[in-house]
Order: C-alpha cells, then sequence, then structure tokens
C-alpha cells in the first residue's frame, strides 16, 4: 500500500513539475501579461488600519532609513536573496516615517512597477507577492497620499494586474500556509474595490475549505509546526479585522479558526514566550503578537492541556511539553522532525532540557540534521531515524522535503492528581527493523520540584542482538553540564547560584557536545546521553531531574 502511495506521489509530483515548467514559459509572453489586465477600480472603498500589518513586519529584517534612499537607484540588484525578498514584499512600508517620505515611496514604487511589468520568478513569487499586495492595500493612504492621477492609476492596475495572477494560479499552490497568503491579498482586494466585489464573495469560500482540511478540531495546523499556527494566524486575524472594517459581516468559520488558533498559542507559550521546539518551529517569541491581538480585544477562551498531540504539563515551577504524535499526511510533512516522544522541560521559568530546531534558514545539511531522531531529547536505536526522508529531488520541490515511511503512537495517557502530573505514550516506529516498541513516562512529582522519566523499549519479537541505544536530553544554550566525580550524576549548571542533578539507573552516562539551530545559525550547547544494549531483552531506563540542594 505504502510503494502504491508513494508511486501515485511521484507521478503526481512529475504533474507538477510539468505543470511548472509549462507555466514559467506561458507567464513570461506577452499573452499572458494582456490577460491580467482588467479594469482599473475607480478608487478605494475603505483603507484599512494600517496597523493591522504590525504583525507582519519585523525591525530585524531592515537596517536602511527610506530618505536617505535614492529611489532611482533603490532597485539596483541586492547582494543576498533574502535582501531581494524583504525589498520586493514591502512590508517595510510599515516602518517608515509616514509623515515626511510619502514622494519618496511613490518614486520608489513608480520604478518597481515600471521595472516588474512582466513575470519575473521570484519578484512575482506566491508568496513575495501576495506580502506586496496585502501591504500595499494596508498602507494605500500614505502612498496615494498628495499624488496625481497617473501614479495613482498605475498603482491601482498593478495591485489589479498581481492580483489576477495569483487569482489564475492558487489551485497550484500546494503549501497551505503560502494559500492562506495568497487568498488574504485576493480577498482583500475584493474587500476595498467594490468592482471587484467578487473576489471577496468567491474566495472566501475556498479560504473556508482551506482551513478546514488543514487546521485540526483546536485549530492546530495539521503538520503541527508551531511557527505555521503563527503564521497563518497572523493572517487570518488581518482578513477578520479587515472585514469588519469594510462593515461586512464576518462568516462563522472565521470567527471560529481564530479563537481556536489563539486557544492553541495561549496553551503552548513557554515561560520563555517561546514556542516549542516540535516539527519545524524555530524559536519564536509569542510576546509581541499576543500584545498585538490583546490590543485588538483578542481574549484566551479556553487553554488546552494538548495542543496537536503536543501534551502541556505544569505545575507551579515546572514546564514540560511532550510530543506523543505521528508523522502527519506526506503532504503537511515538508516541515516534520522525527522525534517521537522527546519533551521540553521549563524550571523557573529557564528552559533546560530542549530539542535542537530545525535549521532550514540555515543551510540544507543544517535542515536534514535538524529532522533527525538524534537532534530530538528522546529515544534512539543504532542511531536510526524513526522516518526516512524522501530523496527523490522532484517529490521534494512538489512537496517540500516530505517523508517516506510513517508510524503510530497509542496508549496515551495524560493524568493530574494531588501529588504528580504525567504523561505516557508509546511509539511502533521501531517494531519492524529492531522488533521493539519504546514507551516513555513522564512525571511531575508535585511539591518537591522534581522530573521523573522512564524509557522503556518492550520486545514484541526476536529480532538481531547487539542493538544499541542513547537517550538523548539536548541542553538549551548557556546551560553547562559536568559529571560528579562518581560518574552516576550530572551536574548541570543553570546560573551562577542555581543547579540541577541528572541521575540514572544506567551507568552509561556521559556529557556530549551538541548543535542549536532554532535561532537560524549554528550554536554550540551540550547534550546529556544515557547510552546501552538491550540485550535482546525488555529494558527501562530510570531517569530524573531535580534541583541541587
Amino acid at each position: 500500500m505504502l510503494n502504491l502511495k508513494s508511486a501515485y506521489y511521484y507521478f503526481l509530483a512529475i504533474k507538477i513539475a510539468f505543470i511548472k515548467f509549462i507555466k514559467k514559459i506561458y507567464f513570461t509572453t506577452k499573452y499572458y501579461q494582456k490577460s491580467l489586465e482588467t479594469k482599473i477600480p475607480s478608487k478605494f472603498h475603505f483603507f484599512p488600519n494600517s496597523f493591522l500589518l504590525s504583525s507582519l513586519t519585523n525591525y530585524k529584517d531592515f537596517s536602511f532609513k527610506i530618505s536617505d534612499i535614492d529611489p532611482d537607484i533603490f532597485w539596483n540588484k541586492q547582494p543576498s536573496s533574502v535582501n531581494e525578498r524583504n525589498l520586493n514584499n514591502f512590508l517595510w512600508l510599515n516602518l517608515i516615517d509616514r509623515k515626511n517620505d510619502a514622494s519618496i515611496i511613490q518614486r520608489i514604487i513608480t520604478v518597481w512597477i515600471y521595472k516588474n511589468k512582466a513575470y519575473k520568478k521570484n519578484i512575482w513569487d506566491n508568496s513575495v507577492l501576495s506580502e506586496r499586495v496585502i501591504s500595499w492595500i494596508l498602507n494605500a493612504n500614505i502612498i496615494l497620499d498628495k499624488t496625481d492621477n497617473v501614479f495613482k492609476k498605475d498603482f491601482l492596475n498593478s495591485i489589479i494586474v498581481q492580483t489576477n495572477h495569483l487569482k489564475k494560479n492558487i489551485r497550484f499552490e500546494n503549501n497551505y500556509s503560502k494559500k492562506i497568503e495568497v487568498l488574504t491579498a485576493i480577498i482583500l482586494s475584493g474587500l476595498i474595490f467594490k468592482e471587484y466585489s467578487e473576489n471577496f464573495i468567491l474566495f472566501i469560500k475556498d479560504l473556508e475549505k482551506t482551513v478546514k482540511n488543514s487546521f485540526d478540531k483546536n485549530g492546530f495546523p495539521l503538520d503541527r509546526n508551531p511557527n505555521n499556527l503563527i503564521k497563518c494566524s497572523k493572517y487570518l486575524v488581518l482578513i477578520k479585522e479587515c472585514i469588519k472594517d469594510s462593515q461586512q459581516l464576518v462568516p462563522d468559520f472565521l470567527d471560529d479558526i481564530v479563537e481556536r488558533n489563539i486557544n492553541c498559542m495561549f496553551s503552548i507559550q513557554g515561560p520563555d514566550n517561546q514556542v516549542p521546539l516540535f516539527n519545524g518551529a524555530t524559536e519564536s517569541n509569542l510576546y509581541n503578537y499576543l500584545t498585538y491581538l490583546k490590543s485588538l480585544n483578542y481574549k484566551l477562551k479556553k487553554k488546552n492541556s494538548v495542543v496537536g498531540d503536543i501534551k502541556i504539563l505544569k505545575d507551579k515551577k515546572i514546564t514540560v511539553f511532550f510530543e506523543t504524535g505521528k508523522p502527519p499526511e506526506i503532504n503537511f510533512s515538508s516541515d516534520y522532525q522525527s522525534g517521537p516522544l522527546s519533551f521540553e522541560f521549563f524550571m523557573d521559568e529557564e528552559k533546560i532540557i530542549t530539542n535542537c530546531g530545525f535549521g532550514s534558514q540555515i543551510s540544507k545539511k543544517a535542515m536534514l540534521l535538524s529532522r533527525l531522531t538524534s537532534a530530538q531529547s528522546c529515544l534512539c536505536i543504532n542511531d536510526k531515524s524513526v522516518v526516512n526522508f524522501e530523496r527523490k529531488k522532484i517529490i521534494n520541490n512538489a512537496f517540500g522535503n516530505s517523508i517516506k515511511n510513517t508510524f503510530k503512537t497509542f496508549d496515551i495517557h495524560q493524568a493530574n492528581d494531588e501529588s504528580q502530573i504525567m504523561a505516557v505514550a508509546s511509539h511502533d516506529a521501531y517494531l519492524k527493523p529492531y522488533g521493539y516498541i519504546h514507551k516513555r513516562e513522564i512525571k511531575i512529582i508535585k511539591n518537591n520540584d522534581c522530573l521523573f522519566g522512564e524509557d522503556s523499549l518492550i520486545k514484541k519479537y526476536d529480532t538481531q542482538n547487539n542493538l544499541d541505544y542513547n537517550i538523548r536530553f539536548h541542553l538549551y544554550p548557556g546551560v553547562s553540564a559536568i559529571p560528579t566525580m562518581s560518574g552516576k550524576n550530572i551536574l548541570i549548571h543553570v546560573k551562577k547560584n542555581k543547579s540541577l542533578l541528572f541521575s540514572t539507573n544506567e551507568e552509561n552516562l556521559s556529557v556530549e557536545k551538541s548543535i542549536f539551530l532554532a535561532r537560524n545559525q549554528i550554536i554550540n550547547n551540550f547534550c546529556i546521553v544515557i547510552s546501552g544494549n538491550t540485550n535482546n531483552e525488555n529494558k527501562s531506563v530510570n531517569w530524573k531531574l531535580q534541583k541541587n540542594n
């Protein structure tokens, strides 16, 4: 069945690659360019609140001062594709002096329109183009300030041409988060231009279908990537607020998904305001975005103890995020990291145990390393990752860096009583190759500042001997560790006057060097490792983390 499924995706990828190839040729033709030119709107029906764009902008991405720029050389070739993207999406418009820079902005946009009337691969990428249209629309009040009719006509025409391109090609967009970006731009055009009101009427239905097929019942993305939860939420909130500003009725599904998204975000917000590093996440501080939501009068309705199969265990001083999910479907697996039953641990609001994070913004090699089971705080047999990743370039180009095989998680349980908070789960990723089920139980012992864990390898049938296992506990950057004199414990230094003691019933306990990738750069850190051999028998490994008194 799996082979048939793989063959299906292979031939589908060939079809997608062929369509992309033909489209690139077609997009450069004068006939296609002519097809994008439709009626120019007479005016904006209303000007959306530019504050809504602030959730999408980042001061760190922009280092220039607009008043110091010569508009005629602004679009000279940039030193990197990142700079090219950041300039061409125009999100920087929200960061400028809105009183004094209108004429410079108009000249910059005029030059851009002249240079980019025809399709260009990077500049007309769906994501970049969508961000540009959204930014132009939300900053239109300053862009059109004291301008002449010629610029106004060119500006409005360019918005329509770019929106028409999105409309013609949205059906080919397979990435759900990018599709939500595209839909945001198209829907906004239908709200602000009466001549294109059908863009709102038709594509709000497409958005409803996309939401239904891309999020679980709690409002968490089906790829289970916390970063994509934040990204999609920003666009969905923007659409909702603009619909309200246009004095139209907000669809029930949009109200519902925004509320569920927000509940998920509040639930997975760590004590450090970061998201947990599972399934493609990098460090993303939620504080500013949640503050932005509160300023729009969004509030937490229900805090969940489970978000996207991530169990959330919290006591007064301890927080644990515990990954208990199976891999997503292949079309949602491009960001998946093979760390079933991995966890992250906080004490006194300090992150101690972490996963390595996703290295997609560093290099292809860093991304591959960050997807391995050994890059997560969990158990690994014979240094084998629990899933294999697709190596066929044609499939990866179509669906992202997808997985080839899957596994099940089961016997999942969570409880909270007077003495402890616990969660337990098992997975069968190592059953077929090695004959073992992996079961992990994590307990927070209340009133004792102690985290207890048990990793069990349960033998189901005979297989090869000499199966080595390693249980890794990656330490957060800045946290160091050294073995004690006895060699049976690890002393973890968090701060000058704060330390923890890691202990286990196993003899092979060590500290190794590791790397941390969640800040989009390679950072050195440490990793505690429990190692051993199954000896072809059942194996249980107990470990404990507690304050060093």
